[in-house]
């Protein structure tokens, strides 16, 4: 019996995080890469591709910066918080983690690419 609600509660512990990684963060929209195209050289946003360095290089969207994900921390000064941001990756997976990053340093207006640059064509 007490093994059967040990077991529960292991399950539930890691479904909640499974959950929490997937989902993004409340407040950070999102939008598709078809959309993004919409919305390209809007004035006052903040375009940030969070893939590595080498990534950026072999192919990129004019008008975004690289910050890599690893370095987004400590490099989120050279963001205003008052702009919205939004966020690419090469699958949308490090740019959710970013968003939710984004986020909890105070940024107000966090947009996440859905897809990412596998959806953009």
């Amino acid at each position: 019996m007490t093994q059967t609600i040990v077991n529960i509660l292991l399950f539930l512990l890691a479904a909640w995080f499974l959950v929490g990684r997937l989902l993004p963060a409340k407040g950070v929209r999102t939008i598709t890469a078809s959309e993004l195209k919409k919305e390209l050289g809007k004035k006052d946003v903040q375009y940030v591709d969070v893939r590595t360095p080498m990534e950026f290089r072999a192919h990129h969207i004019r008008g975004f910066q690289n910050i890599p994900l690893h370095e987004l921390k400590k490099r989120a000064h050279e963001l205003s918080k008052e702009k919205e941001v939004i966020v690419i990756c090469q699958s949308g997976m490090r740019s959710t983690k970013a968003s939710k990053l984004l986020k909890k340093l105070g940024f107000k207006h966090v947009t996440n690419v859905t897809g990412g640059m596998n959806a953009w064509v």
